[in-house]
């Protein structure tokens, strides 16, 4: 008899998964131009923030909302991006979204993994490209639309989208 309840390590190996895919611009439904244009375009980081969040205030984050990034990226093709976020992920109060932006990319909107209570955890970890040296944040968008925003300069040595 097969059991009900998920492992916490099967949850992580799932959202683990959907990071990777997120990350590396995959989808789990059928990509239409809705979702291409929720992810983003060539656009200002301040357009792609106001088109996401109108004008809803993004507070600092920095008790509840941690941002795991290098400070150096010797190769911007690849850089190690994780994003916890302390949250009792519950039907009331729960981590609806997380963003990673991109500053200086060209298309600023990185990432956005959608979570929901029955993740248990607020938790994601990807690889990103970055163009060149500037801002990453960590925008979080909970369950009563409310914004967070951490953010770290990183600074990319060799690589990236510029190249």
């Amino acid at each position: 008899m097969q059991s009900k309840d998920m492992s916490r390590r099967t949850v992580l190996r799932s959202l683990a998964v959907v990071g990777a895919a997120a990350g590396a611009g995959l989808s789990l439904s059928r990509p239409g131009p809705a979702t291409a244009q929720a992810l983003g375009a060539q656009e200002s980081v301040e357009d792609a923030l106001k088109r996401l969040f109108g004008s809803r205030p993004i507070k600092d984050g920095a008790g509840v909302v941690k941002l795991e990034i290098p400070l150096i990226a010797e190769n911007g093709a690849v850089v190690p991006v994780g994003v916890d976020v302390t949250s009792p992920m519950t039907a009331a109060n729960y981590v609806k979204h997380i963003y990673v932006v991109a500053d200086k990319n060209r298309i600023p909107v990185i990432t956005r993994v959608s979570l929901a209570p029955e993740s248990g955890q607020a938790s994601v970890a990807t690889s990103v490209r970055l163009g060149e040296t500037g801002d990453v944040r960590a925008i979080v968008e909970q369950s009563d639309g409310s914004l967070l925003q951490v953010k770290r300069e990183v600074k990319v040595t060799v690589g990236g989208c510029g190249g």
